[in-house]
């Protein structure tokens, strides 16, 4: 009888300490006095978010003059930097307000997965608009005709289903494993680093499925947009007049300073060596990505993009004179 109650009591303890049912995420530490500022940085910055990529996303839609592939890749990022900020930012806001907060183990895992989704989508896309800009000013001839409604439709399903399926395969590798000892998590997000610093399992075979599959899938398309830009320099260096070069570079700026950010951010968060780095750091760049650039985006296509600028001005006017 003795020999039986021990081992239960051994399968009772491996119980609580396989079956985690949730986490806690600690967020910010030492707010103290500027919890609520912070607290209110951060939904002004959400709601900046939300209504300016939807004010893209409507702009185009509805006005003719942005019926352009372009354009349509333009909503598409907007529709990434949505579900990232949407997928993030309530939770990082309830968790700020209350310093800290609990999340299941099914919501944690759902979190990190469209978090990853939305990253590896921006990928594709970026380096999609990058192939559009290289088509228009290195084969302004047969752009029309190579750049259609079709391929343009292929290109963006094709990304996103990527990105799911990609992140699918990480996400059944991720939620098989065992988590024992602490619950807390010291993030304000599931990132997947955070997650695997409490699992209780070998974690190196995910480590290489996610060095496998996210590697490549997230810095091809940066080879891609590289060598797409340094064909459209050459291109720019053998146009004549200045300001038809000042044009094609207006043209391309918007882009280039959304990719500097976009990988910038992703390069010192996921590439650099992070150990001797400050909390505070830490934090600041993961708000950068995940909250302060899904607002900036909008903008910086806004304020250096002329048929944007042109559009939101026409609906003012036109609501003005109605």
């Amino acid at each position: 009888g003795e020999v039986i109650f021990y081992f239960r009591l051994q399968e009772l303890q491996i119980i609580n300490q396989t079956f985690v049912t949730e986490f806690v995420l600690l967020g910010f530490h030492n707010l103290k006095g500027f919890k609520h500022i912070f607290f209110f940085f951060n939904l002004v910055v959400y709601i900046m978010t939300i209504c300016g990529n939807l004010l893209i996303i409507w702009l185009v839609a509805s006005n003719r003059s942005l019926q352009s592939p372009m354009y349509f890749f333009l909503t598409q990022l907007s529709l990434s930097d949505l579900l990232l900020t949407t997928d993030i930012v309530p939770k990082a806001l309830n968790i700020i307000w209350n310093e800290g907060g609990r999340i299941s183990f099914s919501g944690c895992i759902a979190q990190f997965y469209f978090f990853a989704t939305s990253i590896v989508s921006e990928c594709f896309l970026l380096s999609i608009m990058a192939c559009d800009r290289y088509l228009a000013i290195c084969n302004p001839l047969r752009y029309s005709s190579m750049m259609n409604f079709m391929l343009c439709m292929k290109m963006v399903i094709i990304s996103w289903l990527l990105s799911f399926c990609i992140e699918l395969i990480v996400i059944i590798s991720l939620a098989q494993l065992k988590f024992c000892g602490s619950k807390h998590i010291d993030h304000f997000f599931c990132d997947i680093s955070p997650i695997l610093d409490l699992s209780c399992s070998d974690v190196y075979p995910l480590q290489l499925e996610i060095i496998i599959l996210g590697v490549p899938f997230s810095f091809t398309p940066l080879i891609i947009i590289i060598v797409s830009y340094m064909y459209i320099v050459l291109a720019v260096l053998r146009i004549s007049t200045t300001s038809e070069r000042q044009k094609v570079f207006s043209t391309c700026s918007s882009h280039l300073i959304v990719v500097s950010l976009f990988y910038g951010t992703l390069i010192g968060t996921y590439l650099l060596p992070t150990k001797g780095q400050s909390l505070i750091v830490s934090r600041a760049v993961s708000l950068l990505y995940t909250v302060v650039i899904p607002m900036v985006n909008p903008i910086i296509y806004s304020l250096r993009n002329n048929d944007i600028k042109d559009g939101i001005k026409k609906y003012f006017i036109r609501d003005h004179r109605l």
